[in-house]
């Protein structure tokens, strides 16, 4: 009875182990390679799979997804034989698990040492600064290289990247001195093209203001010369009108002989009393000659008794004319206008005299004064019994 639970066992334990080598399970995106007796025999897909135990075994089993594999760096040399290292990361997914499986033994370890070899063929035709600027053409280069060479491996090669390309330190400190000269260069020529720009806008900017102000200083010297001209013009109309309106003034108020001898009298104390004369001598004989001045004048050759002619009176500005008294002009004795003209002549000889002596006195002491004639009315002439004109003494020019 032993035995036969013994039997009965190992009969039940054969079954479990042929179950188990019968029955296997592959996961998702993976491939189990079965071979029986050493011989490819089919390929398990994924999910549950029945084999003949102990007959058929799963050699390998393959990952069909894109998988990435990282490569360490690598010591490349470029054309100006300068040393780099560069790492690459490929990024492959096998297409034929067959193929992958017996037509080459280790396929990750292949597709290393083929970036390497292509890698050190491609970056050797460079020279460094074309190596450090033309990253997607090596992707580029490579990728097709790898794709070609393991495309008989039943494996595709994706897309080739190159994470970092390291030139020697020195190389670096050069490089980075190189860099900054040229920044330095860049930004000084960006700063002499700043100067530039802005002498060029400030000489500019004077320019038009120096023709600004050239055009206002014509502008200003042309409204200058006409506003002159405009005020000499006025100013000459207005002397011609005030010249015009004095002549017609004094030949409206028609004057005569009595009122020139009357102007001439009255400067005859002006001119005693002037601060520039230290002193003035007056003759004897001035009385006896200042009174027949009025007589004298008044047959002044050229001038006439009496103004004629036909005049117009100067309009006032509150437009009135004044109305002139001529009747007396020409009168004969007794006219008021002779009359007046006789009194002012004895009144302007007496200032005369009173001058005289005041300036003789001052000046000169010792000389006596001369006393001043009595006034005494004389008879007012007519025009027909009036005296021939008498030439006035000659007076001694005033001593200094």
């Amino acid at each position: 009875m032993t035995a036969f639970l013994i039997v009965l066992a190992l009969v039940a334990l054969v079954v479990i182990v042929t179950l188990v080598k019968s029955v296997r399970v592959v996961q998702q995106q993976t491939v189990g390679i079965v071979e029986r007796f050493g011989k490819f025999k089919t390929g398990l897909q994924p999910g549950l799979n029945l084999l003949t135990p102990f007959v058929d075994k799963v050699r390998y089993t393959i990952d069909m997804r894109e998988q990435v594999v990282a490569f360490p760096p690598q010591g490349v040399i470029t054309e100006d034989n300068l040393m780099v290292s560069i790492d690459s990361v490929i990024y492959f997914q096998v297409n034929d698990p067959v193929r992958a499986t017996y037509e080459i033994s280790n396929y990750i370890q292949a597709i290393e040492q083929l970036t390497m070899t292509t890698l050190r063929n491609i970056i050797g035709g460079m020279d460094l600064e074309q190596t450090l600027t033309s990253r997607e053409e090596i992707n580029e280069k490579l990728r097709y290289v790898l794709d070609e060479a393991t495309g008989k491996w039943g494996i595709r090669v994706n897309r080739v990247e190159l994470r970092s390309i390291d030139p020697p330190p020195s190389i670096q400190d050069s490089m980075e001195k190189q860099m900054r000269a040229d920044r330095d260069k860049r930004a000084a020529i960006l700063t002499a093209e700043g100067m530039r720009q802005s002498a060029v806008l400030s000489a500019e900017g004077q320019k038009q203001s120096a023709i600004l102000t050239a055009e206002g200083d014509k502008q200003s010297r042309i409204l200058r010369a006409e506003a002159e001209r405009q005020a000499r013009i006025l100013k000459a109309q207005g002397e011609a009108q005030a010249i015009t309106t004095v002549f017609n003034a004094i030949h409206a108020g028609k004057p005569d002989q009595g009122l020139l001898a009357y102007q001439y009298l009255q400067m005859l104390p002006s001119i005693a009393q002037g601060d520039a004369n230290k002193l003035w001598i007056v003759p004897s004989e001035i009385g006896d000659a200042l009174k027949g001045l009025g007589s004298a004048v008044g047959q002044v050759a050229g001038i006439a008794q009496q103004a004629e002619g036909n005049w117009e009176a100067p309009e006032l500005d509150n437009g009135q004319v004044p109305e002139l008294d001529t009747a007396g002009a020409g009168s004969g004795a007794g006219g008021s206008a002779v009359a007046e003209a006789d009194n002012a002549v004895r009144e302007a000889i007496a200032a005369a005299e009173s001058a005289a002596v005041s300036s003789r006195s001052q000046a000169a002491p010792s000389m006596p004064a001369v006393p001043p004639p009595t006034p005494t009315a004389a008879p007012a002439a007519t025009p027909e019994q009036q005296p021939p004109a008498a030439q006035p003494p000659a007076q001694e020019p005033p001593q200094r």
